[in-house]
């Protein structure tokens, strides 16, 4: 069966609607508006790509179809929001390829961070730097003046995931259930033992701990600050922003 065919196949199974409350006895309340996403300066966001990993074995074992999900989420968008235009695609990859789904699907649609991470890694620049915090990604290292600072594995996990979402405040949820994806009941920490690690990372910084802020009751920010410099490398994680 042609690509084409694939999604312009109607469905005749079933398809998901958007999901509408029950008419309120009041008028609520308005809804809270989103925190703002920081975006490269001169940018604005024009939409979103959704990559979606599943194979057809896998579709079919759901009992539905790829063209089937493809109307499904056309028909949704269509009653959230009538004016936006849609196109979709089907990843094909060699019979075979190994790999988290998704992933494959990525690299064979040519997503920049997924096609970043099959490239050679560049030369990366080593000149010593007197002083300030250098968080160099690429090798997962920081320094601080000049010296490499014995940071734990969650230590940089944590310090990075914020240094790649910029300006937002992260709530401490949203850090438990990134650092820890997989994690049992028992293995996650709770919100705050968030602050913990927080607090060792800041200690760990010195006097560059303010890079760290803390947004009360919500979570922490990451800010650009003149005293760090960020050295990125090919496979550097996207920044995941929804």
């Amino acid at each position: 069966m042609s690509t084409n065919a694939l999604l312009e196949r109607p469905s005749t199974t079933r398809h998901l609607r958007a999901v509408t409350a029950p008419t309120p006895q009041l008028a609520p309340e308005p809804a809270a508006a989103a925190p703002p996403r920081a975006v490269p300066t001169g940018t604005a966001p024009r939409g979103f790509a959704l990559y979606v990993g599943l194979d057809e074995a896998k579709a079919a074992a759901a009992g539905v179809s790829l063209g089937t999900l493809v109307d499904a989420i056309r028909r949704t968008i269509g009653e959230l929001a009538p004016e936006a235009e849609t196109y979709a695609t089907v990843a094909l990859a060699p019979a075979g390829a190994g790999g988290r789904d998704v992933d494959v699907v990525r690299l064979a649609l040519h997503e920049p961070s997924a096609v970043a991470r099959t490239k050679p890694e560049e030369p990366i620049d080593d000149e010593p730097i007197d002083g300030g915090v250098v968080v160099d990604i690429s090798r997962k290292r920081v320094l601080i003046d000049g010296d490499s600072a014995a940071f734990t594995f969650k230590e940089f996990e944590l310090l990075q995931y914020l240094v790649l979402r910029e300006g937002r405040t992260i709530e401490r949820t949203e850090l438990v259930n990134s650092l820890w994806q997989g994690a049992t009941e028992d293995e996650a920490p709770g919100e705050r033992t968030i602050d913990v690690h927080v607090r060792r990372l800041r200690a760990k910084l010195g006097r560059y701990e303010d890079i760290v802020r803390t947004v009360r009751g919500v979570g922490y920010r990451f800010d650009r600050h003149a005293d760090v410099i960020i050295r990125y490398g090919h496979g550097t994680p996207s920044p995941d922003r929804f």
